[in-house]
């Protein structure tokens, strides 16, 4: 049997005829028609006034810090149960991230403390510049709370929705709530352009700036000028024919990748102290990575990790939870608001592996090797 992956790509029927569309008429540079159609049909799902595609989500996040205004010296809050990529750009400009901790119901950040960091910081003499937040694993943040602090405070909110492309809250997709919404489509994510992100909004302002500045921001004139800093963050017309392909498909990625969650926890319902993140009232989660919990009343520390090197033997992949970046060296000075929710999860969970095209029998051999797995922790007590 061969490796059986967390999250590999999955292609469809008509990624190719797209790409070669792009070679067959020579618009292999970047922009182009699938680039203008790829924008339309996330604009389309998304229900936005406008989208840019972009050739990564953290290039995404970086131009919306941007055209927010996020400059030298400012704050930003972020999420700290995320993947580093989440903050990094906060740092390119120049501003400093502070983290929040998750709330239990959703994992993400939890509006308390939001809400704490923000009231503290101004007492202080600095109101943060933005606000980053994000879907993990394709779960919805607590939008209205989320939003309604923000709007108390009148910061500006990005939303990360790398993880989250199809899930939604209270029926609207997620992706379309905040100032900014983020996009990925790296390689193991629900739909993939091999690799790349895109930008989404409701405010025509700034999807203008943010497209301006990924083709490095040169004037409408007949020559080369320039009167701020640019990026070359634009998308290829190759990687969007992928793109297109990949969001006809978007619809049955869902379907599977839901339906995957729901076998790991009917089979493992057995298991004592096994844990599955539930949708709370009016998320609907992509389910982009199935992830479970051992109860640390039931377990020992370390039964993630044992379980993770069990599964590996038998060249199955699967992964930690994210480390919060609090507990990240290359941010140990930074200011934090935790209440140890992340840092709990971090060390009791794992991702198992949740890829739309994994077959049912590889889906029933990884169940099986789970079990086996504690059978034999049982058998030590």
């Amino acid at each position: 049997m061969s490796r059986i992956w967390l999250s590999s790509p999955h292609m469809g029927e008509n990624e190719q005829h797209y790409v070669n569309e792009a070679f067959k008429t020579n618009w292999v540079a970047p922009l182009g028609p699938n680039v203008d159609f790829f924008e339309q049909q996330l604009k389309d799902h998304l229900t936005v006034q406008g989208v840019v595609s972009l050739n990564s989500g953290t290039a995404a996040l970086h131009l919306a810090l941007i055209a927010l205004g996020v400059k030298q010296d400012d704050i930003v809050l972020c999420q700290s149960f995320t993947f580093a990529a989440s903050a990094f750009p906060i740092v390119y400009c120049g501003a400093k991230p502070i983290f929040i901790d998750s709330e239990r119901e959703t994992w993400n950040i939890d509006p308390g403390l939001l809400e704490e960091a923000i009231t503290k910081n101004i007492a202080s003499g600095k109101k943060p510049a933005a606000i980053i937040i994000v879907h993990l694993y394709g779960m919805p943040a607590k939008l209205n709370e989320i939003n309604a602090i923000a709007e108390k405070y009148q910061i500006p909110v990005i939303e990360d929705a790398a993880e989250a492309l199809g899930s939604t809250y209270y029926d609207k997709p997620c992706g379309s709530f905040g100032d900014a919404g983020v996009l990925s489509f790296n390689g193991n994510k629900i739909i993939t352009t091999s690799g790349g992100g895109a930008l989404a909004s409701n405010n025509a302002d700034i999807v203008k700036k943010i497209r301006h500045l990924s083709a490095q921001a040169k004037e409408p004139v007949p020559f080369y000028f320039h009167k701020e800093i640019g990026y070359n963050y634009r998308m290829s017309n190759i990687c969007a024919g992928i793109g297109r392909g990949q969001m006809e498909e978007l619809p049955n990625r869902i379907e599977r990748r839901r339906a995957i969650y729901d076998v790991y926890k009917n089979e493992l319902a057995e298991l004592e102290g096994i844990e599955f993140l539930d949708e709370p009232i009016g998320c609907k989660s992509n389910r982009w990575l199935t992830t479970i919990i051992f109860s640390k009343r039931t377990y020992q520390t370390g039964t993630n990790e044992r379980l993770r090197q069990h599964l590996e033997l038998s060249d199955i992949e699967s992964r930690s939870l994210w480390k919060p970046l609090h507990q990240q060296p290359v941010f140990e000075k930074n200011e934090s608001y935790c209440n140890g929710i992340s840092d709990e999860l971090f060390e009791t969970g794992l991702c198992l592996p949740s890829g739309s095209n994994l077959s049912d029998e590889n889906l029933n051999f990884v169940i099986a090797e789970i079990k086996s797995f504690f059978k034999n922790e049982n058998a030590k007590k």
